[in-house]
């Protein structure tokens, strides 16, 4: 296995290196569920490294990149398992890319995954505050100075999503049961009889608008100032619906892009076992220690987070 380092705790794993490396070590068939944020093509920088996929020339390169780790993605996922990745559609920029608009990253992503053999399966659309997405990035087409000078040149927010795509084959280890809690906005939620089915008419939706967009882990001691511009954890909620939904306790789930253990720490919480591979350090030795936590204090979820000490 080709890291730099590696930790291990009561049911997970933490590797430091490039995923497109680590991934190799992992055996077919093996990953119950996967779920994680890819890098967000060029749009963000996340660390100076030349093994960045973030830091790619342009989307072709990216897509080269980010094709080896599918492939090797397809392998490791068991028959009939799921895997979940969050993403966004791209804006552009005039500097950039020669225009203002929006990129179909979604789009190009999934596509992706079917060109090495994954089934689409499904996507949410995930409600963001258009109003704090123009306060943070005065994006043209947000501001009301737009509507008043051409509203031609205005648009509407730019929403996550969760697509979730499936490998094919019969899943011979059924996720059975009905769900006996509800992850999101609690103040949205109230039971009128059969729990299980109140919730699933909520995650059954084709739009959440119930997600806590506050409810992730702490970050601040993960950002390095001199290479970091942007850092983006799942939101908790997103990620405990994934696991909740398609994965089964005793499963292994996995996140080629760990960044500060979101993911891994919702599921070591929920009784899954977890591998992740980051790599950037900072981000690493973050992810350690929320994993610790959630090991140690097998956290209730309907808390809020608890901090890395």
């Amino acid at each position: 296995m080709n890291c730099q380092d590696q930790r291990t705790g009561k049911g997970w794993a933490a590797y430091l290196g490039d995923s497109c490396e680590v991934i190799k070590a992992i055996p077919d068939n093996s990953i119950g569920y996967s779920i994680f944020s890819p890098p967000f093509a060029s749009l963000y920088t996340y660390s100076n490294s030349e093994r960045d996929m973030g830091n790619a020339k342009n989307d072709e390169e990216f897509f080269q990149h980010f094709g080896y780790l599918i492939t090797d993605l397809f392998r490791v996922m068991k028959p009939g398992r799921l895997l979940s990745f969050h993403c966004m559609n791209l804006p552009t920029s005039k500097a950039r890319d020669g225009y203002i608009g929006i990129k179909d990253f979604r789009g190009d992503l999934i596509r992706a995954f079917q060109a090495v053999g994954f089934i689409y399966h499904s996507e949410v659309c995930i409600w963001k505050d258009p109003v704090t997405a123009m306060q943070r990035t005065k994006a043209l087409g947000l501001l009301h100075k737009t509507i008043v000078k051409d509203s031609a040149m205005s648009r509407q927010g730019i929403p996550d999503y969760l697509v979730t795509m499936r490998k094919p084959g019969e899943n011979d280890d059924a996720i059975a049961g009905e769900l006996d809690h509800f992850a999101g906005d609690q103040s949205t939620f109230q039971s009128n009889g059969r729990l299980s089915i109140d919730i699933w008419q909520r995650y059954a939706s084709p739009v959440w608008m119930d997600i806590n967009p506050s409810r992730t882990l702490q970050k601040e001691s993960a950002r390095e100032e001199k290479d970091e511009r942007h850092i983006c954890p799942l939101q908790l909620d997103v990620i405990e619906r994934g696991v909740q939904l398609w994965s089964k306790e005793g499963d292994v789930v996995l996140s080629p892009f760990m960044g500060i253990g979101s993911e891994g720490y919702v599921s070591v919480a929920m009784g899954r076992k977890f591998v992740g591979i980051e790599l950037k350090k900072s981000y690493w030795d973050q992810a350690v220690l929320n994993l610790a936590t959630a090991e140690v204090k097998q956290v209730d979820l309907f808390t809020e987070p608890a901090q890395a000490e």
